[in-house]
């Protein structure tokens, strides 16, 4: 076998070797844990193309030399024509490289490994690891939902900076193309104009081009006509038209540029309408729930001079040898933080038995009961038994031991990774009674009675739960749980427990929870609302009055 089939054979056996062993998996988005496996992904293909640039630097190197060789000897052989050709080596020479020493050199230069590398990875494609376009444009959603709720100025982030925090290398002009190319798609002609006027900003200093500008332009000439800007639209229009004048659609676009801006003029003109006030100020259960994420919003102190940290002996004796960390966060419905709660090992060992479990996160439509994917909750969850290891059915124990609660109805342990950006908009955990098909139709075990959340990591920035009609935000703690009830003893739900999970910003995100229901605690939880332990100042909240929000 010859040096150059050798090569390309080896390289052959090393893509094909390598790229087996990765997995294909699906909505790589939804999850930071299926994100890490990219990296081994990317280290494969990284060797895999450093073996193609090897290779074909040994088969230039290889024509370098042949070419030495031949020009030496044709060199030689134009000196004396005659003389050469009369010597039978000589000829035999000529006629040798211009038959079968030529023909390896056209393989030489004809070589196609390159097209070989990519068909095999094509053909590899059910088997390996590769984002989809429904993860670039869920990555791509995700950037622009993190830079609405924390008002993230477009050009920091471009340059890797999250609230004034670098973390990473700059963008280059095709991410931002890119994400403003993604949000026109999502017809998110805002974020759209952008991302498309950072990329154009770039575009003037990048040596090697990697967007045409004509693309750039006319992306955002189109978005600027969509939000209003009629004036840059027509501008950026026309500057597209000076680099591509025969630009179709630039062409078609003009008249109706022109025509919306004089419509617009004469409206302005011609317009007495006087603005009518915003009877709430602006003030929505969305703003509400993005300046807690922020941190813009803190309880007034009125509610925050009664709250206390204390050590809750319950009433289980393991509890009285070990008492609980307790942090009060609001009272009237109780929300507290049991601190210390789950170990590092257990934590661990929850989040490796649920990796291989990993699903889309679904919610229950009200209306068909049936559990779908959607995009206010972008996670992958997975569901744990007690009786499949020691260590979740430990858990269960111990949040009966945390809450005085039976947990014969308790749901399964829920294991939560969240995503790029990951979040859970407002919620409740309770069904309402108008959703009759809510647990599967069955309500046997009752409704959801309490929440116990456990967060498994510390994030850097965001992923904060906030209360929206209490004004709380209470921050991932890893090793917490935070707990609370969903209902008042009468049953029915207490709607000050609405609740979300704020957007990730920077950092990975593991949460599991236990939802425990109704069925089982009739001898539990005492008829009166007070508790004798001083600081858990009642089992059940009264009914709740929302008191004034600070900002």
């Amino acid at each position: 076998m010859s040096t150059r089939a050798c090569l390309a054979y080896c390289f052959y056996l090393f893509v094909t070797i390598g790229l087996s062993r990765l997995k294909v998996q699906a909505e790589i988005f939804t999850a930071l844990a299926e994100l890490e496996p990219l990296l081994e992904s990317e280290s494969i293909l990284l060797d895999s193309m450093g073996a193609y640039v090897r290779y074909q630097e040994n088969r230039l190197n290889l024509l370098k030399e042949k070419y030495t060789e031949y020009e030496e000897e044709h060199r030689t052989a134009m000196n004396d024509v005659t003389n050469y050709l009369s010597n039978p080596v000589n000829a035999f020479k000529i006629i040798k490289r211009l038959t079968s020493e030529w023909n390896e050199v056209e393989e030489l230069m004809t070589d196609d490994v390159g097209n070989k590398f990519v068909r095999n990875i094509t053909s590899l494609k059910e088997n390996v690891r590769f984002p989809t376009e429904e993860d670039l444009s869920g990555a791509a959603a995700a950037l622009v939902r993190l830079q609405d709720t924390y008002r993230l100025d477009t050009n920091e982030v471009a340059k890797g900076k999250l609230n004034g925090i670098k973390y990473s290398s700059d963008m280059s002009v095709h991410d931002c193309f890119e994400i403003g190319r993604q949000s026109y798609i999502s017809a998110d002609y805002d974020h759209t104009e952008k991302w498309m006027d950072v990329a154009l900003n770039k575009l003037n200093a990048e040596t090697n081009k990697t967007v045409p500008k004509s693309e750039i332009l006319e992306y955002l000439a189109f978005s600027n006509y969509m939000i209003g800007n009629v004036d840059r639209a027509l501008s950026l229009t026309n500057e597209l038209l000076e680099i591509i004048p025969d630009h179709v659609r630039a062409k078609g676009n003009i008249p109706h540029y022109e025509k919306a801006l004089r419509e617009k003029r004469e409206t302005r003109e011609d317009s007495t309408v006087e603005k009518t006030s915003d009877s709430n100020n602006g003030v929505t259960e969305r703003s509400i729930y993005e300046e807690l994420c922020r941190d813009e919003m803190v309880l007034p102190e009125s509610v925050k001079k009664d709250l206390k940290c204390f050590y809750y002996f319950g009433k289980r004796p393991f509890s009285k040898i070990a008492p609980f960390k307790v942090e009060q966060h609001y009272l009237d419905p109780d929300i507290i933080s049991f601190h210390n709660i789950l170990s590092e090992k257990e934590m661990e060992f929850v989040k490796e038995s649920a990796k291989p479990r990993f699903k889309r996160a679904t919610v229950q439509d009200s209306e068909t009961g049936e559990l779908v994917v959607a995009k206010y909750r972008i996670s992958k969850s997975a569901w744990l038994k007690d009786n499949e290891h020691e260590v979740i059915a430990k858990i269960s124990r111990r949040v009966s031991d945390m809450t005085g609660l039976s947990m014969e109805t308790a749901e399964e342990l829920q294991v939560v990774n969240y995503g790029i950006g990951g979040h859970y908009e407002p919620h409740f955990d309770f069904a309402r009674k108008e959703e009759k098909s809510a647990f599967g139709g069955d309500w046997g075990n009752g409704n959801r009675i309490a929440t116990v959340l456990f967060y498994m990591s510390d994030v850097a920035q965001g992923g904060g739960t906030v209360f929206p009609e209490l004004g709380l935000s209470v921050k991932p703690k890893k090793g917490a749980g935070v707990f609370w009830f969903n209902l008042f003893p009468s049953g029915d739900g207490n709607y000050a427990t609405r609740h979300a999970a704020c957007p990730v910003l920077q950092g990975s995100k593991w949460v599991s929870n236990k939802w425990i229901h109704q069925k089982g605690q009739e001898f539990l939880t005492p008829c009166n609302l007070e508790h004798q332990e001083e600081g858990m100042s009642r089992v059940f909240p009264k009914p709740v009055k929302k008191g004034a929000i600070t900002r």
